[in-house]
Formats: structure tokens, C-alpha cells, sequence
């Protein structure tokens, strides 16, 4: 494993776990200040260190790498900027949200094109076990969504 490879999944891996906790937050209306400062400094980072590898034409990678980063912008504001307030609360969780999933999502890909054992059941990565996986991934963050909105609502930020 190259070094700026290395240093992507460790920073991807960072991002997830941060991201986790994250959201295990917006469920018990915790805002987890210092997992979300890490949660959104890796998940930039993931994002950004993603551009670095070599370029062949506009791939999935590419796609994803790219939508997460404009993404990333209203979250970082809603969080950074709006602190929270009215409108840029749900903002933030969906954001926020959307870019754990997005990360969960290259990393289930990852782990059955890298994973012997994983790739032997979806070795062409559209086959029943990846897509389980991949919709089940979608269920719970569309289902820690729901409750997120409606159980998230700390206190103004700054005030």
C-alpha cells in the first residue's frame, strides 16, 4: 500500500468512526463538539486526499470524491457559520449524514473489491450480497435521519 493510500484510509477510516459518533449525537441530542470538529476535518480530508491519486478520466471515485465536497460546504457552514440556528440545523444533520453515508458506501465497495472473502460473493460488485449491504446502509441512514431531525435540537451555539 502506497503511502498517500495509507494515509486516505486511515483519515477515511477516522472520518467514519467520528462520523458514528457523530450521529449516535444527533440521535441523543448531543452535539459531540470535538468528534464533529474531527468527523468534518477528515471527512474533507478523505475527500480531498482522494483527488490525489492518479487521474483516469471521470470515474464513480471522482463523482463521489466531488459531490461530497459540495456537500461538505453548506454542512461546514451550518455547523461553522449558522451555528445550528433554524434552518441550518437540518442542513447540518442531513449534510453531516449524507457524507457518513457516503463514506460507509466506498467502504462497504472497497471491502468487497479488497477483501478476498467479501469479493468472492460479489466479485463483479452488483451482485445480491453488495447490494443487501449497500440498501441496508441506506435503510439506517435514512432511518438515523428521521430521528435525528426530530430529536436533534441543541441549544443556539455562541449565545
Amino acid at each position: 500500500m502506497s503511502g498517500i493510500l495509507l494515509i486516505h484510509v486511515v483519515i477515511s477510516l477516522i472520518a467514519i468512526i467520528s462520523g458514528i459518533v457523530v450521529a449516535q449525537g444527533f440521535l441523543t441530542a448531543n452535539r459531540h463538539d470535538r468528534s464533529t470538529m474531527v468527523y468534518m476535518v477528515t471527512t474533507i480530508l478523505t475527500s480531498l486526499t482522494g483527488f490525489l491519486f492518479p487521474f483516469h478520466g471521470v470515474t464513480p471515485a471522482i463523482i463521489v470524491g466531488s459531490l461530497c465536497v459540495l456537500i461538505f460546504i453548506p454542512t461546514a457552514l451550518a455547523r461553522y457559520r449558522f451555528h445550528l440556528a433554524g434552518i441550518w440545523r437540518s442542513v447540518f444533520v442531513v449534510g453531516a449524514l449524507v457524507l457518513l453515508f457516503f463514506n460507509c458506501l466506498v467502504l462497504i465497495i472497497q471491502s468487497f473489491q479488497k477483501i478476498p472473502a467479501l469479493n468472492a460473493l460479489a466479485p463483479n460488485g452488483n451482485e445480491s450480497p453488495i447490494v443487501a449491504v449497500q440498501l441496508a446502509l441506506l435503510v439506517a441512514c435514512l432511518l438515523v435521519g428521521y430521528l435525528s431531525i426530530r430529536r436533534f435540537h441543541p441549544r443556539l451555539m455562541g449565545i
